[in-house]
């Protein structure tokens, strides 16, 4: 769990947050129309099929190059999409929703022809390849394109059934001209991209399919528009927001748009709606322009959208209650688990981390007690010097003193101290740090103390008297970590059990 509060507070120190409700930026009102199919039979006992395959690979009776999770889950959201994406061969049904968005897309058509008024049609399942040059060059109606025909080479075929020619192909059928339709993958060069959306802007191409990848940010087709059709739920909230930018976005010539979003009950929608819904109720917490939450439990009204088509895709209204408790009950679990955590913290702090903390804090101040004792036995004479020894020689001169230490230094190989003497009661050693690159003086009594060396002889002494002069402060230090550390074992005791 984070706190939310200072999380928002620190990203803030490097972000600036600018939202639509901060903005008020001269956008279309969106219209939103959630668009619920009935199940055909064969997706019916399909989607049990798909239940018994998820039970064989849970229960790890299948080989995982056979079936896994993975090509369920993408047998489900095509399942839920058009049953004849699994199987071209099985009928096409009224009903379903790929059927509706047409009827849809023909009514708007029809309506919004004498201002030539456009519509895009997301969809990232069943994209079609790509089509072969002279189909694309009639589709943009590009004399360029078309003298380029001859020189470059056909594409590979499309494959026998795609969701997008389907649309195509009952539209022309129904009466839209076929210059009027394309497919933002035929657009496939920078090039083509830049006719196309000039098309659409002009309301000459009035129906634009394509896949939030390539039809997503820096798509700007705005002028004409006023529906778009989500035939299926991309996973990433972002994703959703990528398509609505496309009509609710400034140089939109009409006050109202209209959002289309279609679910097939009963199938893998429901499951892909509440991935982004739970998303989504986190992300629009931290991405807000209100003072944010304590905890990310709240829900927005663009989260409160996605819950009720996941409501309307399982055909019973008691699925958001269902999905409020299933949220309760995880939330309440982690809360227990990780009660759980820190009572089981508290008592191994208790029975081992205080105790063994507080006897070394004892035993520090002990050592740093009897060195200050020490230290207090063997003072420097008035105007003198205590002496070194160094190598078995006693100096009484500073010059010669930091002389022979800096000469003791030659004597260091390794990372191992090498004894070097005594000063002041405390028994001498130096070692190189390879991390720091430098020498170190360690002046060993009850606990060690630490001097760095330098190049001069006599700023070593006077380092070396620094270094032992800091041991009341580090006395007050392990004194002070002491106290806090009975403070932290009585508050554990108060915590432990409750």
């Amino acid at each position: 769990f984070f706190n939310l509060p200072e999380l928002m507070n620190l990203f803030k120190e490097v972000a600036d947050i600018k939202t639509a409700d901060q903005l008020h930026l001269p956008t279309p009102e969106v219209e939103y129309h959630n668009i619920v199919a009935q199940p055909t039979e064969q997706q019916q006992e399909m989607v049990k099929a798909l239940s018994e395959r998820a039970s064989l690979v849970h229960s790890g009776t299948v080989d995982p190059s056979q079936d896994n999770m993975l090509k369920i889950t993408s047998d489900g959201r095509k399942l839920g999409l058009d049953q004849r994406i699994i199987n071209q061969l099985l009928p096409d049904e009224p009903g379903t929703k790929v059927n509706q968005c047409v009827d849809n897309i023909m009514q708007i058509w029809r309506d919004g022809e004498a201002d030539k008024l456009t519509q895009l049609v997301f969809c990232d399942i069943s994209t079609p390849q790509a089509r072969p040059a002279k189909k694309v060059a009639k589709a943009l109606d590009n004399p360029t394109l078309h003298a380029l025909e001859d020189a470059v080479p056909l594409d590979e075929p499309e494959p026998a059934f795609t969701v997008y020619e389907d649309i195509r192909q009952k539209l022309i059928a129904k009466g839209v001209p076929a210059e009027q339709i394309a497919f933002i993958h035929e657009a496939n060069t920078e090039v083509r991209k830049k006719e196309l959306f000039s098309k659409v802007r002009t309301g000459q191409v009035r129906v634009l399919l394509g896949s939030t990848a390539k039809m997503g940010a820096g798509t700007n087709v705005q002028d004409r528009l006023v529906a778009l059709h989500d035939l299926d739920c991309p996973w990433r909230p972002g994703d959703l927001a990528q398509r609505k930018g496309r009509i609710e976005r400034q140089g939109n010539q009409n006050e109202t748009v209209h959002v289309y979003r279609y679910v097939t009950e009963g199938t893998f929608d429901a499951y892909l709606w509440q991935t982004v819904e739970n998303k989504q109720k986190f992300i629009s917490q931290i991405m807000t322009s209100k003072s944010p939450v304590r905890s990310c439990d709240d829900v927005d009204e663009t989260a409160l959208s996605f819950a009720e088509i996941k409501a309307l895709c399982a055909g019973d209204p008691r699925i958001k209650e269902r999905m409020d408790l299933d949220v309760d009950v995880s939330r309440l679990k982690l809360l227990k688990a990780d009660h759980q955590s820190k009572q089981y913290r508290l008592e191994d702090q208790l029975l081992k981390t205080f105790p063994e903390e507080i006897e070394k804090n004892k035993g520090f101040i002990a050592g740093l007690e009897t060195d200050m004792k020490t230290l207090a036995e063997h003072p420097h004479p008035e105007d003198g010097f205590a002496g070194m020894e160094v190598r078995g020689d006693t100096l009484t001169d500073k010059e010669n003193a930091g002389a022979a230490l800096l000469d003791a230094c030659k004597e260091v190989k390794g990372s191992d101290p090498v004894p070097v003497g005594s000063y002041r009661g405390f028994a001498m050693s130096v070692s190189f740090d390879a991390f720091r690159q430098e020498y170190m003086l360690l002046l060993k009594g009850q606990m060690t103390h630490r001097a760095t060396l330098g190049t001069d002889p006599r700023g070593n002494l006077t380092r070396i008297d620094n270094a032992l002069s800091q041991m009341p402060q580090r006395l007050e230090a392990v004194k002070n970590q002491l106290d806090n550390l009975y403070q932290q074992q009585a508050a554990a005791k108060a915590e432990v059990g409750k």
